[in-house]
């Protein structure tokens, strides 16, 4: 099995309503349930960020759509991967997802 790094970007945000935020949640929880023991990291929203360059260090994301979290999960392939996010509920609620294959970089030292 090979990681896989899930990135969350766009979105409605967190809300402001509660059972809104519970509704979100547990259908977050849902999804992290179907995967089970896929589930490497479980990951974290992402807050304020920096950007550096050549040009050096600037105060926000690159792009016109900034990263808002992150998860990593064990797939056989990145289609496999990809297919996990079917149905994410980030994608319902207007956000896109990238996948990107994590090279171990362990057995290179």
């Amino acid at each position: 099995m090979t990681n896989y790094m899930v990135i969350y970007s766009g979105g409605m945000g967190m809300s402001e309503d509660p059972d809104v935020m519970q509704q979100i949640m547990a259908e977050w929880g849902a999804w992290y349930e179907k995967l089970g023991s896929a589930i490497v990291d479980d990951g974290a929203p992402f807050g304020h960020s920096k950007h550096i360059t050549a040009d050096g260090a600037g105060d926000g994301p690159l792009g016109d759509t900034p990263a808002t979290g992150y998860t990593v999960i064990a797939a056989d392939s990145i289609e496999a991967a990809a297919a996990a996010c079917d149905g994410h509920p980030h994608i319902k609620y207007g956000g896109q997802i990238q996948v990107f294959e994590c090279f171990d970089m362990s057995a290179n030292q």
